[in-house]
């Protein structure tokens, strides 16, 4: 009998300690307005959640609140496979009643790879609340955001939304006051940073790009940096972008070997990319005495790049075989990435001489329109116009608008709308 009672004081001593958690859902309606580089309009659905708190503690308890999402909405659209590990949510539930407190929530950046038309999978977002006053307090969600590889799609009710769980506090030995929480709106993904890079414009002021390729002797030649204005065909839409682009060249018998560099850092990567997930590719446009185009093409990523990680678009390479003699100049042209199952075609608004080569005609060379290896055509112009070197242009975000690195805004910021109710399609 003593045994038994001194089992049943701790029990008892236990419940008073260990308050019963409870959990309870709500569903309301909302508006949620996609990232500005998405192009399209915001969407109304519904959000069900489900928020489990304590049902009872005491004033200067400091609670934890697990906010669930029951079901998302809508399926990741048929846009691009989003990588494991590249959306987060954070939002704000409001605590009213007995005391009145903001409650910033914030889930981690967990989630299976999700294929495109897969279920999205969205992590539980925590948050604590210090209970200050005694009687009940009641919970319910409020706004929220979804960050997916650094854009973000904010959600707000569009009507008044119930509480989802009453907390019955009561008083204690002494009151407390509430401890300050984050700014819920604030992301916690990385946020894409440039690489500045020296303007093309602070070389010779020429338009011919470096120069070489003469009887001297001379086997490497360095090409001049200018930069490129693209107009791009994504998968979400028409998008432009300014980029840094240099053609160096080494002699290699009566060929060159072209390599093809973006400079600098585009941004530091938002969420993991898995490996052989992008492949960038050129048709570098011969001008002067020569006409057509050089395939040059740069690796798949080999291995998987960390979330935060500076990313880079590798170097593109190809063999450049002279189809005529004389001053041959070599311009950056149609631009081609291929990144998780997607294709983005960029096409240069302007054309800019990087390279001038003296070359001598080799049998099969590229004059005549042909390229050296590999396909396309740029139309066979010079590039003569030249000019970008001068431009001033201060996008200094080299090809982030694009899809290079799956984890651009441009790319993925259609994929945002991978939980939203009812979204509109283009």
């Amino acid at each position: 009998m003593r045994a038994g009672a001194g089992a049943a004081g701790v029990a008892l001593v236990l419940g008073v300690a260990v308050a019963p958690a409870q959990a309870a859902e709500v569903a309301y309606a909302t508006r949620c307005v996609p990232p500005a580089a998405a192009g399209l309009p915001p969407v109304d659905g519904t959000t069900e959640v489900e928020i489990t708190a304590p049902a009872t503690a005491t004033v200067g308890d400091e609670v934890e609140v697990v906010w669930k999402f029951v079901r998302a909405a809508s399926k990741n659209p048929d846009l691009i496979d989003l990588p494991a590990n590249s959306v987060q949510p954070s939002g704000t539930l409001k605590a009213a009643g007995a005391q009145t407190a903001q409650v910033a929530m914030r889930g981690p950046r967990e989630n299976p790879a999700i294929p495109k038309g897969g279920n999205m999978v969205l992590s539980d977002m925590k948050g604590t609340l210090k209970l200050t006053a005694p009687g009940e307090v009641t919970l319910t969600p409020d706004a929220y955001d979804i960050n997916v590889m650094s854009t973000d799609t904010k959600c707000a009710p569009t009507q008044v939304v119930r509480p989802a769980a009453t907390i019955t506090v009561a008083a204690g030995d002494g009151t407390s006051t509430p401890t300050q929480t984050p700014d819920p709106t604030e992301s916690a993904s990385p946020t894409p940073t440039a690489t500045p890079t020296a303007s093309a414009g602070e070389s010779d002021g020429t338009d011919t790009g470096g120069s070489g390729g003469g009887g001297d002797g001379q086997t490497d030649f360095t090409g001049k940096e200018v930069r490129v204005p693209y107009a791009c065909k994504t998968p979400i839409g028409d998008k432009e972008a300014t980029s840094p682009v240099q053609i160096n060249a080494k002699k290699n018998g009566g060929s060159y070997d072209l390599t093809v560099q973006f400079k600098g850092s585009v941004m530091d990567s938002p969420a993991d990319i898995p490996e052989d997930s992008v492949k960038p590719s050129m048709e570098v446009v011969l001008g002067g005495a020569d006409t057509g185009t050089v395939h040059v093409e740069g690796p798949a990523n080999a291995e998987a790049v960390k979330s935060g990680d500076p990313m880079t678009i590798p170097d593109l390479t190809g063999t450049y075989r002279p189809g005529a003699s004389g001053e041959s100049t070599l311009s950056p042209g149609v631009l081609t990435v291929k990144a998780l199952g997607t294709t983005t075609t960029c096409t240069p608004t302007e054309s800019a001489v990087s390279l001038t080569l003296d070359t001598t005609q080799q049998a099969s060379g590229a004059a005549g329109g042909s390229a050296a290896s590999g396909s396309g055509s740029a139309g066979g112009s010079s590039a003569s116009g030249g000019g970008l070197a001068d431009t001033g242009a201060d996008d200094d975000g080299a090809l982030q608008a694009l899809g290079l690195v799956a984890g651009t805004a441009v790319l993925l910021g259609g994929a945002v709308f991978t939980f939203l109710p009812g979204r509109g399609r283009r």
